[in-house]
């Protein structure tokens, strides 16, 4: 019985594959986002058993896909003992409750696989709660399907009493009431994070949130300009809650850089909604270093879905490095129609470090502004302020001459006080 019982616990779930290819959908887009999926499905620990695909002008209102492939698919299922059926698009509530009838076993869409997914690697406090504000935000108009078997429950005071209220009524109120309470701490969180925003601005760092794709890489740049130690793996959402360190520039200046949440098509409205807290680093940034898998083959649509999200979140008009991630994977060198688009994007390897010398230059560069520059003169003996204009300040020449050296130089505005004795009058 022991072993019978192990062998049920580590058997993964046996999970089938269903897309629908609409009259606005090319047959590619339709196998690209099936490969995804299933990258998403493995991610989340199933085993894929098989998948199928329907052909139709618009999804039926009752089943989405029809009725007849719908009871095809329930049969290879059966056969083959599928455990769950998973939709590439979103289903309505109605949808899954005549899908599940039809298949006798679990039916989910893309969007519950994603919120199991993030379920599973959010690790902090805010990020455990910020998936919970979504799971039930998705959860709340599906509860019917969960106790439509249950008849009312009776008053507490018995036949007196009468009706009382039902069990889906009773889990909505919950429900709601654990909503209003996740909302309540995760504005807690945001003025959290606002207060160290401020202390930041005091110190006049500059943020740069790194956005991309899931899997582009951006948790390996972290780690590779910053040494930092962000679980990095070839997995989609491996890494979930955001995580910054202070990068330091050749220039001398100190940047805040943020790895943020990856992103995905077709990324659930209100996975954004409750990840609000998180992407107002990405807001809030002076800069965005968009990381993109160069070596994918649906790169530029990819750009596309990241450029989606970020307009929703309204960070479409930030100041945005472009960045060619994985070139050591690259069968050739970058595209002409890629580098013609995007004249400014640098070309990198996380994982191996080429060309991260220039990235970082172009960093600095894209920051300039927030510097200003000044033109010094300090008496030599002053080794000291020398010193510091070389620790804190971009030098852009210097001349020793007699007693005093010149410098022409980029200071951080909060810095100034520090170096007006020594400027040179116009």
């Amino acid at each position: 019985m022991k072993s019978l019982i192990q062998t049920r616990d580590t058997r993964s779930i046996r999970v089938f594959l269903v897309g629908v290819e609409l009259k606005s959908r090319s047959t590619a887009d339709v196998r690209e986002s099936l490969d995804e999926l299933e990258e998403l499905a493995e991610t989340a620990g199933t085993s894929i058993v098989g998948e199928g695909v329907q052909k139709m002008a618009v999804p039926v209102a009752a089943t989405y896909i029809g009725p007849g492939k719908a009871n095809e698919f329930a049969e290879y299922c059966k056969e083959n003992e599928v455990d769950t059926i998973l939709f590439d698009d979103e289903l309505t509530p109605a949808q899954t409750r005549n899908l599940e009838k039809i298949f006798g076993c679990k039916v989910m869409d893309r969007t519950a696989l994603i919120l199991e997914i993030f379920s599973q690697r959010a690790r902090t406090r805010e990020g455990k709660l910020q998936i919970e504000l979504a799971q039930l935000q998705y959860l709340l108009p599906r509860l019917t399907r969960y106790w439509s078997h249950l008849s009312r429950q009776r008053g507490s005071t018995g036949s007196i009493g009468g009706e009382g209220e039902s069990q889906l009524e009773a889990d909505r109120r919950k429900i709601s009431q654990r909503l209003d309470k996740i909302t309540s701490e995760l504005d807690a969180v945001r003025r959290q994070r606002e207060t160290q925003r401020a202390g930041r601005q005091r110190s006049n760092w500059p943020l740069a949130s790194i956005v991309g794709y899931t899997n582009a890489g951006k948790s390996t740049l972290l780690n590779q300009l910053t040494g930092a130690t962000v679980l990095a793996e070839d997995k989609l959402f491996a890494t979930l809650d955001p995580t910054t360190r202070r990068l330091r520039l050749p220039t001398k200046q100190n940047v805040l850089l943020t790895d943020t949440v990856g992103f995905i098509k077709k990324l659930p409205h209100g996975l954004v909604e409750a990840f609000k807290a998180t992407l107002e680093e990405v807001v809030q940034a002076d800069l965005l270093l968009h990381v993109v898998d160069i070596s994918h083959p649906q790169a530029e649509e990819q750009i596309e879905a990241v450029n989606l999200v970020l307009a929703e979140i309204g960070a479409a008009a930030k100041p945005t490095l472009m960045i060619f991630n994985k070139i050591d994977q690259l069968a050739g060198s970058v595209s002409a129609v890629m580098r013609e688009k995007y004249p400014h994007a640098v070309c990198i390897s996380a994982k191996t470090g080429e060309g991260i010398a220039p990235l970082l230059a172009e960093i600095g560069t894209q920051l300039r502004p927030i510097r200003e520059f000044l033109d010094l003169r300090v008496p030599q003996e002053k080794a000291a302020v020398i010193a510091r204009i070389h620790a804190v300040g971009q030098v852009v020449s210097s001349r020793y001459s007699g007693k005093h050296a010149r410098f022409k130089v980029r200071i951080p505005p909060h810095l100034l006080e520090e170096f007006t004795p020594f400027v040179v009058e116009e």
